[in-house]
């Protein structure tokens, strides 16, 4: 699609305002002096609170499978999967060693309950056999996410597998970690697997297995509520870890802890600093409307432009109020157009420069006209009367 046309200032809004937006530069503090590379971002706005060797890339462990649901997440949220769906584990799935839900093979599960292998117990057999479903492969799958990537622009980041299993050429960064993160988080229902301490699979048959949480912050820091442990010999102990408090929500990463007690305290000390020290306005809602655009040759002549993400500022707590402007610009529109296009972005301003941009997306599917509507609509423009 191409950009136009319609640049729509719409009421000004009352919101703090920050001189600049605090980052990462404006912290000496140490908050992971033990760790190989850290990152602490507030999830809506994506500003950086504080870094350290945010862009080396580094063994992932199982953190690989943010991206593993992420891609699942998608599928559910286009509706080409269910929760409630079938899922049979082949052959390969359930030969996946590491830590797993003991898959056999042929066996078959829904959708939920493979994502809460994967969110809770961290099942290598249930990422492939998700990878399988999605694909039809797991090689396919690995394309999938590599492609998901480079559509987020991450450029330190490769997969070669669904798991985080050890590879050759598999690595990412605690910047692109927590990018992955932040895309995942916009299903909020994620978090109703990556938040349970505990569950249960199997749970009617003599099989029952029981679920516990590798993020042991999920019961004892207070908000944490996801995402993603891991650990291998090589990348020691690495954790994704999210908390909400107060209409913020941050994401902390860290990469090659020595021990699981040392990780975990130096994420705790990230978010702890994250909470003191800044606050989120929010403004938006994720599928929130914004504005309606005028679609060419398409069974329905308008389209509503939703949000994409929940949309916020950040600042420094305290900072005086001021004024900021919303501008929506829309695409030059033709039909068929798919809900969930991107179809405009919505910019926020302030005294001319820009605070942040966020791509606006199709309310639903508007199919192209057929001939006959168009035909119709034609003769009515001449049938008006001046």
């Amino acid at each position: 699609m191409k950009r136009v046309f319609i640049s729509l200032l719409i009421s000004t809004i009352m919101i703090f305002t920050f001189s600049p937006f605090a980052s990462a530069q404006e912290s000496t503090v140490d908050l992971a002096n033990n760790a190989k590379s850290a990152i602490l971002i507030e999830r809506d706005t994506g500003k950086i609170l504080y870094e350290k060797n945010s862009d080396e890339k580094l063994p992932p462990a199982s953190m690989t499978k943010i991206m593993t649901m992420l891609l699942i997440m998608e599928a559910l949220d286009k509706g080409s999967i269910t929760y409630s769906e079938k899922v049979r584990t082949s052959e390969h799935a359930a030969s996946m060693g590491g830590s797993q839900i003991f898959l056999e093979p042929g066996e078959e599960m829904t959708v939920e309950e493979m994502l809460k292998g994967i969110a809770i117990g961290s099942g290598n057999d249930a990422s492939v056999a998700m990878g399988e479903k999605l694909a039809g492969s797991e090689e396919a799958f690995v394309e999938m996410m590599n492609k998901k990537v480079k559509e987020l622009g991450l450029t330190n980041t490769l997969f070669q597998n669904p798991t985080g299993l050890p590879a050759e050429n598999h690595y990412s960064s605690a910047h692109d970690m927590a990018i992955m993160a932040k895309e995942l988080l916009k299903y909020e229902e994620i978090t109703k697997f990556t938040g349970k301490y505990e569950d249960y699979l199997r749970q009617d048959s003599d099989n029952k297995f029981w679920l516990v949480n590798t993020n042991r912050l999920v019961r004892f820091y207070p908000g944490v509520d996801g995402l993603k442990t891991g650990f291998t010999t090589e990348a020691k102990y690495c954790l994704t870890a999210t908390a909400e408090k107060e209409d913020m929500r941050l994401i902390s990463v860290i990469f090659g802890a020595p021990t699981p007690k040392e990780r975990n305290a130096q994420v705790t000390k990230m978010l702890d600093f994250g909470f003191s020290q800044y606050k989120t306005h929010p403004l938006y809602e994720r599928n929130q409307e914004v504005a309606e655009g005028k679609v060419s040759k398409g069974s329905e002549k308008k389209i509503k432009l939703v949000t994409s993400e929940p949309i916020s500022l950040l600042t420094k707590k305290g900072e005086k109020i001021d004024d900021v402007q919303k501008e929506v610009i829309v695409d030059k529109l033709n039909a068929p157009i798919k809900k969930g296009d991107k179809i405009g972005k919505l910019v926020i301003k302030k005294d001319g420069k820009i605070l942040s941009e966020s791509p606006l997306v199709a309310a639903k599917d508007i199919d192209a006209a057929s001939w006959w509507k168009l035909f119709k609509r034609t003769m009515g423009t001449f049938n008006k009367t001046p």
